[in-house]
Formats: C-alpha cells, structure tokens, sequence
C-alpha cells in the first residue's frame, strides 16, 4: 500500500467476508460491510477530488462518466485481483471467488479496504493510496473502461444532458441460500417510476435498472416527450 498500517485491526477487517465473521466478547458478528459501506463513500469522494484537478477543461458530465467507470463494480474486482488483495479474503471454504455470482465479493473488499485506511490515516492517504497505487493500474483495464457499457453512467448522462431530477431509490433487500443478497432498486425521473433492476449488490440492481430505462428511450419514442409533459403539467 506504501505505507505501514497503525491499527492492523481495521485491515484484519477489511478482508473479512460475511460468510466467516468475528464474534467479540460480547457476541457481536464483525464483517467488512460497514467498512465496504464507509470505503464506498470515500472513494466516490477521492475519485472525484482526483478528477476534478486532473481534468481542470472537462464539465460535469465528462467527469460523471468518468467517475462513474472507474467505481463500478467490474472495474473494482479487476483492481482488488490486480493488486492481489482478493488472496487476503477470509471467507468459507465453499465460496469460489472466480464464479460469476461471488465477483462482487473482490470490489466490495476493496472498497473496505479505503474504508480501512481512512480510518487509520484519514482522508489525504487515502487519496493518495489511489492515485499513486489505483489510478495506475487503470491503464491496464483501458479496455474494461473504454467499453461502453455503464447503462447507469449512461441514464446519468441522458438526465443531464434534458436537465431531468433522477433517483435511484432501494426498495427491497433480501438473504436467501448461503447469505446470498438480492437487492431491487427504482429509478426514478421527475419522480416518476420509470424502470427497477435487482442484482447481488446495490449497485447491480441500479444498473439493471438503467438498462430497463435504456431500454424505454430506445423503444419509446415519446418517452422523452412524456416525461417532459409530466413536468409542465
């Protein structure tokens, strides 16, 4: 990471899956959500702070996408692998990093692992572990981010570009067969109700949500035409 840790715990933590948690003294369970949770924020806000200053020529929707490809979801689980962060999980011997429907388990470590550091050193190291160790890396997943196929980043863009409100707003979560998570967002325009997505993480169901929404404007139309009326009116 370039630096020595000051509270090991914290990055004990990070790498520790839900499926094989800490119980404390107390009988309290300890995962790395609630750093994934902490991790996720802070590396919004560092990736946007690191973009805003290197792209100084660039308006808000050049950087939205930008950021928006460098924090989803495929592109975390290549970094977490690339810097061999994934061999440090902690999870049952069952869970198989490599299927399909475990990838997220890689990005979410990672995320707490951010978590991690901005509680050990705080903010500015945390910008400077990604610049100087993340943000270089990217170069090799040129093609991961070249490819354009970020349906939220896209919706983002299209609101953007019509100066429409959006949302995505979570409606259900639920724990099925081996603690496996579903997860069900809604988009919203204008607050209308206008696609829902459901994935394994928050953020798979807001992009299967931008797809049905991609989805509406291509076979719609007036799609646009509808939304701005709802507007008017």
């Amino acid at each position: 990471m370039g630096f020595f840790p000051k509270n090991i715990e914290y990055y004990q933590l990070a790498v520790r899956h839900r499926s094989k948690p800490i119980r404390t003294e107390d009988g309290t369970m300890l995962n790395n959500e609630r750093l994934e949770f902490l991790g996720d924020a802070v590396l919004n806000s560092v990736v946007s702070d690191i973009l805003y200053h290197s792209h100084s020529n660039e308006q808000e929707g050049f950087l939205t996408n930008a950021r928006s490809r460098i924090v989803k979801r495929e592109t975390l689980n290549q970094l977490c692998s690339e810097i061999k962060l994934d061999k440090l999980i902690v999870a049952t011997k069952h869970l198989n990093l490599n299927k399909e429907r475990n990838f997220n388990i890689k990005g979410n470590t990672l995320e707490a692992l951010i978590g991690a550091i901005y509680l050990d050193y705080g903010y500015q190291p945390c910008k400077k572990f990604v610049k100087n160790k993340l943000f270089p890396l990217l170069e090799q997943l040129k093609p991961i981010l070249d490819a354009n196929d970020n349906p939220k980043s896209q919706i983002i863009e299209w609101c953007q570009k019509y100066h429409l409100q959006f949302d995505f707003i979570l409606i259900d979560e639920t724990v099925g067969a081996n603690n496996q998570h579903n997860f069900i967002s809604q988009l919203e325009i204008e607050k209308t109700t206008i696609s829902r997505g459901n994935g394994a993480s928050k953020k798979e169901s807001q992009q299967n949500a931008s797809l049905a929404a991609l989805k509406r404007i291509q076979e719609e139309p007036d799609f646009l035409t509808q939304i701005q009326n709802q507007i008017s009116d």
